[in-house]
Parts: structure tokens; sequence; C-alpha cells
């Protein structure tokens, strides 16, 4: 029998803010492939993606997220068998190899991947969660099931999507309490990898660190990027150019400008207060997330609800660092906004997770 509080618990105030979102980023796209040519069948492209994304977001709500608890084995299983067909099966673009061609689809596994990981930790980390904080030994099997999607997505190569889902392991562990004796044991073990971790780096990857360091050092080769992002940000000023009117963008000066420089666009075109704007919209976003995670009743759906938003906040701190210089330039889609299908479909099918925990929030564990 259908139970009329999913109806009285469901989260429009989530469900308004997501629209939003990839309304703006669907006009964002809009001006950002106005130039012409092939590009222009972007945003049509684009236009799928999101309903097929909306479609599997309503999917992802209407059964009870607590069967995610005992799939979550499955689930991950499958997320790893699709990072070791992309290095078997995929197809090579820009250098690297991260995507798999299905028919005339092409989905990047490293973006579900993120969610796969999120549901494998909410998992063990409702079982094994306790009031002293979790030990060394506790944390082995969490940094094994982190570690292998990492090591998998790193060698495609993509650094930025690896990193974020240590982050997203870390902000959910975090959550779940660590002992102070093991925090400190990470922050010393941490400092002395580092050294080895730059030089397991690809040149190209170093150059970005040096350049975001000395934005000078390159200004025509790997500093060209950002330069050309900054001057974009700074050229909105207060009101920015208008929709559709900017010079970046138009003269093609701006790379990346429908992915990962999309907000570039933004600040460019609207300026300062759009790009606030946004930005307000992207904290409520954060701050829905969390309200989910503090009032649902299980230690499942809380974890589940955490790792969620840090996805969400990672990814928009990294790309926005990126666009206005304080982060290495990295292949980080902006959340809702930025072109691609297989980021479109994670985000809603992550959102759609965070209004199914929510709709049952009235559920006992």
């Amino acid at each position: 029998m259908f139970d009329r509080r999913l109806v009285q618990y469901f989260d429009w105030g989530l469900l308004a803010i997501t629209l939003m979102i990839a309304g703006i980023g669907l006009m964002l796209l809009y001006s950002a492939v106005n130039t012409g040519g092939i590009r222009c069948i972007l945003y049509y492209k684009q236009m799928i993606w999101l309903f097929a994304g909306f479609f599997f977001m309503i999917l992802s709500f209407v059964f009870n997220y607590k069967y995610l608890d005992k799939w979550s084995l499955l689930i991950y299983t499958l997320c790893i068998l699709s990072l070791i067909f992309v290095h078997i099966f995929g197809k090579e673009a820009g250098g690297s190899t991260r995507w798999l061609a299905i028919g005339p689809v092409s989905i990047q596994p490293s973006e579900p991947v993120k969610l796969g990981v999120i549901i494998i930790l909410a998992k063990y980390f409702s079982n094994r969660a306790k009031a002293t904080g979790l030990n060394l030994q506790d944390l082995i099997l969490p940094m094994v099931l982190t570690g292998i999607p990492f090591l998998l997505v790193a060698a495609q190569p993509d650094l930025g999507t690896a990193g974020t889902i240590v982050l997203i392991g870390a902000s959910m562990a975090f959550f779940s309490k660590i002992e102070r004796k093991t925090l400190l044991f990470f922050i010393l073990v941490f400092l002395v990898v580092l050294p080895v971790g730059w030089n397991l780096m690809e040149p190209y990857q170093q150059e970005r660190i040096l350049t975001l360091i000395f934005p000078n050092r390159d200004p025509l080769g790997a500093g060209y990027h950002i330069r050309q992002s900054k001057i974009a940000v700074g050229s909105g000023m207060l009101f920015g150019k208008g929709y559709l009117n900017g010079t970046q963008k138009m003269l093609s000066f701006l790379p990346e400008q429908h992915t990962d420089f999309i907000f570039s666009v933004l600040a460019e075109e609207w300026g300062f207060l759009g790009s606030f704007g946004v930005l307000f919209l992207y904290l409520f976003l954060i701050v829905f997330g969390l309200s989910v995670a503090y009032n649902c009743r299980d230690k499942f759906g809380a974890i589940m609800s955490v790792g969620i938003t840090a996805m969400f906040f990672w990814q928009i701190f990294i790309n926005i660092g990126m666009v206005i210089g304080i982060m290495p330039v990295v292949g980080m889609p902006l959340p809702l906004m930025s072109y691609g299908g297989s980021s479109i479909l994670t985000a809603l099918l992550g959102v759609g997770l965070l209004m199914n925990v929510s709709m049952r929030r009235f559920m006992k564990d």
C-alpha cells in the first residue's frame, strides 16, 4: 500500500534548486557553443542527457534506498569491472582512455564509480562506526575499497576524478569519526609520501602544479588555460558583458569553455552578481544535502547522504578553484552545468538518492 508520507516528506526545495542549476547550465552551454559549426550540436545532445538524467533521477527515488545496503557489493563490483573494461576496450581521446563506446553513445565510467564507492563505504561505515572513533585497523578495508578505483582512474589518466574519489572517501570517514592518533598517523604518512606522489605524476601534471605556484612560468603553454580563464572572469566585472556577449568565448580564447571552464563563461557574461547567485544556489544544494543527512534516522542513509554531498562539494570547489587560479588545472566538470552525459547522469542520480533518503526520513533504522 502506498504510504502518503512519501509525498509529505518529498524534498521540493532540493528539486527546485536542481532544476534551477541545470537550467542555468543549459543557458550557459548554449552561449558557450553558439560560435557556429558542429559544436552547436552539443547543446541538443546535452538536452537529451538532461531528460535521460531526470528520468533516472525519478527511478532512483521510487524504491527504498535501504535496498542499496544489500546491493552495495554488486554495485561496487560492476563499477570496478567497468573501469577495467575502459583499459581493455576504452576509446582514447586527448591522450586519455576514459570512455566506453556503447553503440552511438560514449560513457565515462569514472563518473558513476563515485556513487558506487559512496554506497559501499556507507554500508561499511554504518556497520563499523563507534563512539570512540575508527582506528587504523577499521580503516584498512575502506582504504582498499577507495584505492582500487583510485588507481584504475588515475591510470587512464584522470587525476582529477581519482583525487575526488579519495576526497569523498576521506569525508565519509571523518563524518563517521576517526580516532585522533589514527588521524595524526595519516597526516604524517601523507607528508612522507608526498614527494613519492610527485615523482609518480606525469610531466604535464607536474607542470600544471608548477604553473599554479608560478603563474607566469609558461603563459603560452601550460599556463594558457588558466590565464585566459582569469581574463574572462575578471573582464566580467560586476554586471558582466551580457548574455551571449562574452568576447573571450566568442573569439575562442577560452579553451574547454563548454566543459571544465563553463564557469568562466558565466563570470564573463553575468559578472560577479551572476556568479555569486550561482554559487548561492550551489550552497543551497550542499545545505539541502547535509540537512537530509542530519534528519535521516538510520546510519546508512545518513552516511550515504554525506558522501553524495561531499561529491558535489569537492567537484564544485575544485572546478571553481581551477577557474579562478587557486587550484591546478584538472579534468573536473562543474556539476549539473558542464557538458557531459556521464557527469549529468551521475549528478542527477546523486540528487535522486538524496531525495530518496529525504522522503523516507520518517522510517526508523
